[in-house]
């Protein structure tokens, strides 16, 4: 194993094989060794790769989930219209859009028209680009013909595959304990290229255990899986993505070359090639001979069929599933002749509600809430539900003592869709939202523009816990050992009552708890001690104020240099600021002008956290990377990325995260991705991390 030949042989057999039981695993429910034998297999992986990291590559099960955060999304064309479907909403426009496409076809043609009838999955509609077998670009649908580009959140995915084919079937064990064997594998042609359409969704079960695991810690629910699905794959931090439940279904060919004899003909012929390759295929499609059939599933499916989906569904799609008879029925306006959504209507409930209430999310929003008679809705028992936020309820005119309707989003999280205004009493009453938190007591502001109101109290017991883990998290204050764990142990003991609270930890109380003995103590003082050092911008970033990043606090300690004479500046003045907007100078003025906030501040100089930084020196002539924007990609050979995007900040350049016409210069290292391939295409400049240095050092 000494030899690169060696090792390279290792690490494709490695990841071959978790590739196979990633995809029995994640995309066919059917795994065939235990976690624990698949554990083995990843942790030699891991090593392996951070022995010869110049042997890591793109498609690597390993390289997942992305480090740095992107600042926004690069637009992404299509290479064929991703068009949206007509709606049958019953029976008879079912049959009409069929006497219309059979009218438009010959006879003879009519007569052999068989169709494709699959779920509609209620998602976020994606299409993924693969090139020579390789995942290159992950978009949105966008307007149909721009989307934009999630290639990073995409990759997070598990049932997205990296590499093409996955869907191999090896010989048991021989592979998986060191030898060589190679098994029998389904014979397919990887295309030169291909897209493929498909839904990002995320499953009721893990939907609705996230959202309880969200209730718990007081942090933000969400309406239904659709909305959820299409937030998550939307971050711009791509470890957001990756910790979030969700998979795909693909279910369209958007273009392909380069497939040989495998070229599909039909629509269930190339759902069998791509569940050939890899891809995650529904296995609920169906392929009927006759209309008659067609309409007869339509009518029956949204019953007991419907509701024991593991997903969210809102109908079925019937496609003609002859690709020639397709091409010949053409489109009208943007709808295709061929396919059409047959879509069922939502279930709704009447009842009495009875009370509004609030309860204080992570960010210290305040979320009203409907407090409901009981009812039945879809075969669950409502007695509480959304009503999102004090707009809602306004323009809606909903008031407690009301008859409302009340329908399950997306089936899964009731909601308030409207009062009964003709049946009112004169007994109901308006409903305003609280000038103080509910949990603290402390003022409850909502700014100008915005929907959410919140409470700005950063030491308020309902967001403590998890503003304790941002504040001491690695793009914050980054304290070695310390993260939500350690957080929700110190808040619950009385430790920690503000955020000030974590530089005056008692090690002496400390040891002895579970998980803490003399060293792990020892280490996290020592931890805390060297935080004190970051700069005022990580402090300002761990402050948790609404919509001050780490982009934002730099910019705004650029201009003040000190956190004391940030939290003083006047709400003019902070406008005047280039980047800062209206809403965010009204946030930062009304955090600093909470007592407890102002306290916290006090406590954390008093404990020696840096607050201030030197003015810097005028220069004598412009740096050498001034004007320069720059992106980082792949693995440097000295530097990691936050030192490389030091070094260009401390030689006056810029460092985004998406590659663009405006990008001066791509920094790539090994196993550079997609923003090499988007870079190639802008005509943008890639160098690396020598010619960096000597472009610093030249100038």
């Amino acid at each position: 194993m000494g030899k690169v030949a060696d090792v390279t042989e290792r690490l494709e057999a490695l990841r071959e094989a978790i590739r196979y039981h990633a995809h029995r695993y994640y995309v066919l429910d059917d795994p065939v060794i235990s976690d624990a034998e698949y554990d083995v297999l990843w942790r030699e992986l891991v090593a392996l790769e951070a022995e010869h990291s110049e042997l890591v590559t793109p498609d690597s099960p390993t390289q997942r989930v992305p480090g740095e955060p992107a600042e926004r999304f690069a637009k992404v064309r299509h290479p064929a219209p991703i068009l949206s479907l007509a709606n049958a909403f019953g029976p008879e426009e079912l049959i009409a859009w069929h006497e219309r496409a059979m009218k438009l076809l010959p006879s003879d043609e009519q007569a052999s028209v068989a169709y494709v009838v699959e779920p509609k999955i209620d998602g976020l509609t994606v299409v993924l680009h693969y090139e020579e077998g390789s995942l290159v670009l992950g978009a949105t649908r966008g307007d149909g013909e721009t989307g934009e580009d999630i290639t990073a959140n995409l990759r997070t995915v598990r049932s997205v595959p990296l590499s093409l084919p996955v869907a191999r079937d090896y010989t048991q064990c021989t592979f998986l304990h060191g030898g060589a064997g190679e098994g029998s594998r389904a014979a397919v042609t990887v295309p030169m290229r291909l897209v493929v359409r498909g839904e990002a969704y995320v499953p009721v079960a893990d939907f609705e255990r996230f959202n309880a695991n969200q209730e718990a810690t007081g942090e933000r629910t969400y309406a239904n899986p659709r909305n959820f699905a299409a937030g998550s794959l939307r971050q711009l931090d791509a470890r957001i993505t990756a910790a979030r439940p969700l998979t795909l279904w693909v279910y369209q060919i958007v273009a392909i070359e380069g497939a040989g004899p495998d070229l599909p003909r039909t629509q269930w012929e190339a759902l069998a090639y791509l569940r050939r390759l890899g891809f995650p295929i529904e296995s609920r499609n169906r392929l009927l001979a006759d209309f008659d059939a067609v309409t007869t599933l339509c009518e029956t499916w949204g019953g007991t069929e419907r509701k024991e989906l593991p997903y969210e569904a809102d109908g079925l799609v019937v496609k003609i599933n002859d690709f020639g008879t397709q091409s010949r029925l053409g489109f009208v306006g943007k709808d295709p002749r061929w396919a059409i959504a047959y879509k069922y209507p939502a279930e709704e409930a009447v009842t009495r509600l009875l009370d509004i209430k609030v309860n204080v999310g992570r960010t210290g929003t305040l979320n009203p809430y409907a407090v409901l008679e009981p009812v039945q809705v879809g075969g669950v028992t409502v007695t509480n539900a959304t009503l999102h936020n004090e707009d809602y309820i306004r323009d809606k005119d909903i008031r407690v003592g009301d008859l409302v309707a009340v329908k399950r989003a997306g089936e899964v999280i009731p909601q308030v869709l409207r009062p009964l205004a003709e049946r009112r009493t004169g007994e109901e009453r308006a409903w305003e939202m609280p000038k103080v938190c509910p949990v603290c007591g402390e003022p409850a502001v909502r700014v100008a523009g915005e929907a959410a109101t919140y409470c700005v109290n950063s030491a308020c017991p309902a967001q403590l816990v998890r503003g304790v883990e941002h504040f001491v998290s690695r793009g914050a204050m980054d304290i070695a050992g310390f993260g939500i764990k350690q957080a929700e142990l110190f808040v619950e003991l009385g430790f920690i009552h503000d955020l000030a609270d974590v530089y005056y930890l008692d090690p002496a109380k400390l040891v002895g708890l579970e998980g803490f003995g003399e060293k792990k103590v020892a280490n996290l003082v020592a931890a805390l001690e060297v935080s004190k050092a970051q700069p005022p911008a990580r402090l300002l970033t761990a402050l948790g104020i609404r919509g001050v990043g780490e982009v934002v606090a730099e910019l705004l300690m650029d201009h003040y240099n000190d956190i004391d004479a940030l939290s003083q500046a006047p709400l003019e003045a902070l406008q005047a600021v280039p980047g800062i907007g209206p809403i965010l100078a009204r946030s930062i003025v009304d955090w600093f002008a909470q007592a407890p906030n102002q306290q916290a501040i006090a406590r954390l100089k008093a404990a020696g956290v840096r607050v201030a930084q030197e003015k810097a020196a005028p220069a004598a002539a412009a740096q050498p990377f001034s004007g320069l924007t720059f992106v980082i990609t792949g693995t440097l050979p000295a530097m990691s990325r936050e030192a490389a995007r030091d070094f260009i900040k401390a030689h006056g350049g810029k460092v985004t995260d998406s590659v663009s016409k405006s990008t001066s210069f791509l920094l790539a290292g090994e196993a550079a991705g997609s923003k090499l391939a988007k870079a190639t295409q802008l005509g943008v400049p890639v160098i690396d991390e020598a010619q960096l240095i000597h472009m610093a050092e030249e100038s």
